[in-house]
Parts: structure tokens; sequence; C-alpha cells
């Protein structure tokens, strides 16, 4: 029986590029909810990939407010309307290279494909339409989905476990630290892509990872399955 692989996609800031997107939609709920000027995006760098409240939260640090968990739930709820308001007016393209990796691995007869994102199905759901990602013959898990939020890895292992492939055998696409932190500890290999970085230091950043690239059109089926099997044949003779 051939070997099965697995790869499993983020959304925000690897199908699409909606960071520019979520801090536009942010800035609106600072000055709207808390009457806060000035916020700019890379504010909302720390809570990147953790899930809109820790997003919020990361701001609100940089401004010197400290929210009620009520203020934070309103601001997060407020945040995906803006958001899906924007989407709406301005649709957003696949990055580079997505739909062709999606593509190759669902058309393979060894690879399984999902979506994996901190994201709620609503907002991920509008982007992955947005983008015309094939999600509903993929895995598909979202914040929705998990209790825990990355960098815990209960996203990525609920992916693995619903792809039925070895978490060995599957490489997690990510473009923030704490979802390379996450993949990483669910037992996956992981490839940082530094499409939507805001500041020359990302790639420092992503160094965590096994591979890091500028975009996805750099890389095939043929690289993740390099990917895997050097690391299985160190496992293999240790």
């Amino acid at each position: 029986m051939a070997e099965l692989y697995g790869v499993i996609f983020d959304v925000d800031g690897v199908i699409a590029d909606t960071e520019a997107v979520n801090a536009q939609a942010s800035m609106r709920v600072f000055a709207d909810l808390f009457g806060v000027q000035g916020v700019q995006r890379k504010d909302f760098e720390q809570g990147l990939g953790r899930g809109a409240a820790e997003y919020i939260k990361a701001a609100a640090r940089v401004h010197g407010l400290n929210l009620t968990n009520e203020q934070i739930a309103q601001a997060t709820q407020a945040r995906q309307e803006y958001f899906l308001q924007i989407l709406e007016q301005q649709p957003l393209p696949a990055l580079g290279g997505v739909l062709e990796l999606i593509g190759a691995a669902l058309e393979h007869k060894d690879f399984r494909a999902a979506i994996a994102t901190s994201s709620t199905r609503e907002k991920s759901q509008a982007v992955l339409r947005s983008a015309g990602i094939p999600y509903k013959k993929m895995v598909y898990i979202t914040g929705s989905d998990v209790r825990n939020k990355k960098p815990h890895p209960e996203l990525f292992e609920k992916a693995v476990e619903r792809l039925a492939v070895p978490a060995r055998n599957c490489v997690v696409i990510e473009d923030a630290p704490n979802g390379v932190k996450a993949a990483l500890a669910a037992g996956c290999k992981c490839i940082g892509v530094t499409n939507s970085a805001i500041s020359s230091g990302v790639r420092v950043r992503l160094e965590e990872a096994d591979m890091v690239v500028d975009s996805l059109t750099e890389i095939g089926l043929s690289d993740l399955i390099k990917l895997i099997a050097s690391d299985n044949q160190k496992m293999h003779s240790l």
C-alpha cells in the first residue's frame, strides 16, 4: 500500500493576503468602539495566528488599553462584521501558487489536503470563496471547532486526525510564528511562507519552520515529499 501524505493550509496570509483587511477592520473597531485613533497594522503583529481575541488584545496592549472580556467579545464581533463588509466590496484573490498546490494535492492519489485556521467558520469561508478554494473537497477545521488557539497544537492535531494520515507525513503551510510552533508541536513538518510579511525580520521569526519560502510558487508536491522523507530517514537511523 502506498504511503499517504497530508498538506494542511492556514488561511490568513497563506491562502489570501487577508492581513491588510484584518488590520483595516480592526483599526476601525478601535476608532468606533474605543475612540482610539492612530492604530497601525504593526500593532496587531503579536496576535497573528492566535485568533481574533488575541489579535485585538495585541493592539490594546500597545495602546495601553485594559479591555474587559465583554469589550473584547464586542470588538471581535464588530471586527468580523467589518471584515465581511470590506471583503464583499474588495474580493481577495488567492496568493501565488496556492490554487496550483491545492489542485495538485487533490488530484494526487497519495495526497490529502486540509484547511486549518484559527478564524471562525463564517469569516474563513468568505475568504475561501473569494479566493476560489475548493474547500468542500478538503478537510476543514476552524477556530470554531477547537478550544485552544495557536501555539497550542489542537487545531493541527484535529486536522491530522481528520486526514487519517500520520502527523510525521503531514506538512503545514504557515505564515506566523505561533502557527509554526503549533504545527511542530502537533508532530508535523512546517513550511513558513512570507507572503504577507510587513517587516524585513519575518524570515527570522519563521526560522523554526523546516523550510521558509517567499511564495508557494517556489514549491510543489515533490518538495513536500522530500521534506517528509528526509526527516523520516533521520528517525529510522536513530
